[in-house]
Formats: structure tokens, C-alpha cells, sequence
């Protein structure tokens, strides 16, 4: 931190990223011979919130790979071979993300849901990135990885979350959360050399009116969505509402508990790996090591 502007200053590229981080691919598979119920996690908010959140990712994560991929490092500019190394790790990753929720959403249509709807909403919002500054795509990746790395950790902290869930289903999800985890720092580390240039004080104004911006899209069409697989389950109207906001704010509580998290994101120098959660990487390669795949 500059100690005369209170703002960030530029930072080597890459840190405060572990320097014995390895960003590692698991190559799992699931819900291919599975039939979870129709309320999988369940009961039907649960099971609607994250069914909401899946439909988003096939699209969503390719953005995140053109965003982060757009601003790779080149020879002579100073780059880091470690930063460029994890964001060929990050991109497997997602791949791998993006096919195991093709599947998984394919399973839910099986069960009735109509989910289209969500992905023509992601396709029109992705619509409104053509023509726009590629630095604002890695801006809005760099805030959405925040999102999905403070959920990921949440899910493997508390195991109230899946504690009644189909357990493949379960399963698929810890796996993405363990990889969100693990690849936090990479878009952020992408900004960080991407912006090198920038004054400490525009890189922080950006970053955080973005986050902002998206804050509020992402709460706002995440609930029209999950309201919406509930309407297609009979539930409607107040009960619907009162169900969703109790298990998003009450128990589990997922969102009420991503608060704190969520503010650290606006701290001068701020550092997705200000907090070190890999334990619970740690955790999980542990139970599952023979899915463990170098990353090159």
C-alpha cells in the first residue's frame, strides 16, 4: 500500500499468489449413471438455488477463459512464467467445469425443469460485452471468480449445505469448489500484470465499481432464476420468497455468510490470497488423490 495515498501500489506479478501454489487439474467425472431424485439436494430451495447457478456456468465460465486468455502475458513484457503457466491450468479447469455442468444440467431438464430461459438470459448479459473494452471483460471475470471462490469455500467449510444432498451430486460440487479455490489469484494476477500501468488509484476505483455493478446483477438475476425452477415445482408467490430468503439468509445462510468475505474485496491491496484456504484443498486431494492430474 502507497503510505501517502492509502491506495494500492503495483505489486511483482503474480504475488501475493503462494509461491508453492500448483494449480492442479481433476480430471472427475459425475452424474453419468446417476438418477438423483427431482429434489436432489433435498428439499426444493436448495436444490433450485444451486440448479440456478449451474445453468449459468457453460457460458460463463467460456467468458472467464476468453477474459483471462485475452490478457496472457507475452515474451518481453515482463511476464511471469508461473502466472503463465496457472492460467493454462485455470483454462483446463474450466473446461472441465463446463462439461461436468453440461451434464449436470441435462439432468435437471431430464427432471422437467426448464432451464433455457437462464441460459438465454447469460447470452444476452454476454451480448452486452461485445465491442467493449477487453481489460472491462477480465475486470467483471476478476469479480465474478471472487464470487465463486467466497461459495466455494463456504461449501466445503459448512457441511450443512450438502448434508442431505443426493451424494454425486454433492460430490460434483465439492470437486468445482475445490478448484474455485485453487485458481482465486489467476484472473486477479492476469488484472494485476494487465494493469501495471494503471495509477494505484484508478486500478482500485475500476476493480471496485465493478464489483459493485456486479454484486448487484448477480444477487438480482440469481434470485429471479431459482423463483423461476421454483414456479416449475408449484411453488409460488409469498411461500416461495420467505422459503428462498430463509435459506439464503437464515440456513444455511450461504449469501448472509459470504458478507464479510465480500467486503474484503474493497480493502487497498487487497489479495484473493490475503486468506489461505488451501487446507481445504488439502482436505479434499486427500479423500480423492487418484483423480489428481499434473497441470503441466
Amino acid at each position: 500500500m502507497n503510505a501517502q495515498t492509502g491506495f494500492e501500489t503495483a505489486k511483482p506479478i503474480g504475488a501475493p499468489t503462494p509461491a508453492d501454489l500448483t494449480i492442479t487439474v481433476r480430471d472427475e467425472r459425475f452424474n453419468r449413471d446417476a438418477t438423483p431424485k427431482r429434489w436432489w439436494a433435498g428439499e426444493p430451495f436448495g436444490t433450485a438455488w444451486h440448479n440456478a447457478l449451474s445453468a449459468t456456468f457453460p457460458r460463463g465460465e467460456a467468458f472467464f477463459i476468453e477474459a483471462v486468455k485475452a490478457h496472457r502475458p507475452k515474451d518481453g513484457d515482463g511476464a511471469d512464467p508461473k502466472l503463465t503457466a496457472e492460467i493454462r491450468a485455470f483454462v483446463k479447469q474450466e473446461i472441465n467445469h463446463t462439461r461436468e455442468h453440461i451434464a449436470f444440467n441435462r439432468l435437471a431438464e431430464d427432471h422437467g425443469y426448464d432451464i433455457k430461459a437462464i441460459d438465454k438470459r447469460v447470452e444476452e448479459l454476454l451480448a452486452l460485452t461485445k465491442g467493449r473494452p477487453a481489460i472491462a471483460n477480465l475486470a467483471v471475470t476478476m469479480a465474478l471468480e471472487h464470487f465463486t471462490a467466497m461459495i466455494a469455500a463456504e461449501f466445503l467449510q459448512n457441511p450443512k449445505h450438502f448434508e442431505i444432498s443426493d451424494p454425486e451430486v454433492a460430490a460434483m460440487w465439492r470437486w468445482h469448489a475445490v478448484e474455485e479455490i485453487e485458481h482465486k489469484g489467476v484472473a486477479y494476477d492476469t488484472w494485476n500484470h494487465a494493469t501495471r500501468d494503471w495509477s494505484a488509484w484508478r486500478r482500485w476505483r475500476v476493480r471496485n465499481l465493478v464489483m459493485l455493478i456486479v454484486t448487484g446483477r448477480f444477487l438480482k438475476n440469481r434470485w429471479i432464476d431459482t423463483l423461476m425452477l421454483l414456479e416449475q415445482d408449484g411453488i409460488t408467490g409469498w411461500k416461495a420468497r420467505w422459503g428462498l430468503f430463509k435459506y439464503l439468509a437464515v440456513t444455511p445462510g450461504v449469501i448472509r455468510r459470504l458478507a464479510l468475505p465480500w467486503l474484503s474485496y474493497f480493502k487497498p491491496g487487497f489479495h484473493p490470497w490475503d486468506h489461505d484456504d488451501r487446507a481445504l484443498i488439502g482436505k479434499y486431494d486427500g479423500e480423492f488423490s487418484d483423480a489428481l492430474m499434473p497441470a503441466e
